[in-house]
């Protein structure tokens, strides 16, 4: 009994994306093709691989563990050509990258022309999502890594840190705490922070850094919310409050913030940016590329966490 590694992709798709006609698209085949490639592993193993009467599709009971198995060697047979292509040295193949958006603007630009002149045989493509969704499309292998705030306590990802990133507090025109060369955290008043909308981890962060100033707060007094570190900013010039904003945000361009920022005491509050992906994932030559490109990029004292504090995820 035969399966063809396509057809062993075809209900890895299918099992992805819940949907024959988006499992088709995605392989660059017709729907009825793949359906009746799948009808024959199911004619050939006597058994229903996906309860077709539900929207969207779902694997059936012996499906799930079919799929499980089609997945192992499908990663097996991309060993293969792992193997072979770090036996040659060579940087190469399709690399889905998710970034957040607390990062994706600050850090990309930094690093991703060099990255594609030094590889011009990897085929990039970059996506900004929140956490959730990169930690959900790691897990179906809709992407093969991520760049986010760590650590995430999830044990099927590994986490490789790029940087430390420390919090920089902005205030509008004439803030009284501007006259202050040093912030501690009890000076930030709670209910003038602007922050994200949920579902930023970045959001989670800020309010951690200041729950010690009000634990008794159910949360924090958030005037706006958006998704856009660049909106909050603009915010805090018209007066509407103060922010967090990160330290790649601010490198390099300190004067066009109009000193408006403060820095907090030491330990400084800080997250861990790292790039994170499957256990099972492979590909580990052009991890190792991202990871040294990235840190070459950066400021020397941002590779180190010493005299910061970091901040959870969650």
């Amino acid at each position: 009994m035969l399966f063809t590694l396509s057809q062993l992709e075809y209900i890895v798709a299918v099992d992805t994306y819940r949907s024959f006609s988006r499992a088709a698209r995605h392989c660059f085949i017709t729907q009825p093709t793949l359906s009746m490639q799948i009808q024959k592993m199911e004619d050939l193993l006597e058994v229903t691989l996906f309860d077709r009467s539900r929207q969207p599709i779902l694997p059936t009971e012996i499906g799930r563990k079919i799929v499980d198995q089609a997945k192992l060697i499908l990663q097996e047979s991309i060993r293969l050509e792992e193997i072979a292509t770090m036996e040659k040295g060579e940087v190469s193949g399709e690399f889905h990258l998710g970034v957040i958006p607390t990062i994706a603007p600050y850090l990309l630009p930094r690093f991703l022309r060099e990255f594609q002149e030094q590889y011009p045989k990897v085929q990039l493509t970059i996506d900004e999502l929140q956490t959730s969704q990169i930690i959900e499309y790691l897990g179906n292998d809709k992407l093969d890594a991520g760049i986010l705030a760590t650590p995430l306590g999830e044990s099927k990802i590994i986490e490789k840190p790029l940087y430390y990133e420390s919090f920089l507090a902005y205030f509008p025109p004439d803030h009284s705490l501007l006259s202050e060369s040093v912030l501690s955290i009890q000076q930030l008043a709670p209910n003038e922070l602007l922050l994200l909308e949920e579902g930023h981890c970045f959001r989670d962060q800020a309010l951690q850094l200041c729950h010690r100033r009000s634990k008794e707060q159910k949360g924090m007094k958030a005037i706006f919310g958006t998704g856009n570190l660049e909106v909050l900013k603009k915010l805090v010039d018209q007066g509407f409050g103060v922010t967090l904003l990160p330290e790649l945000m601010i490198e390099g361009s300190e004067s066009s913030y109009e000193g408006r920022l403060a820095r907090f005491e030491s330990p400084t509050p800080s997250r861990e940016i790292s790039l994170v992906y499957s256990r099972t994932f492979l590909k580990q030559t052009i991890i190792q590329a991202f990871i040294e490109i990235i840190k070459k990029a950066l400021p020397e004292e941002m590779l180190t966490k010493d005299g910061k504090q970091i901040l959870s995820v969650s």
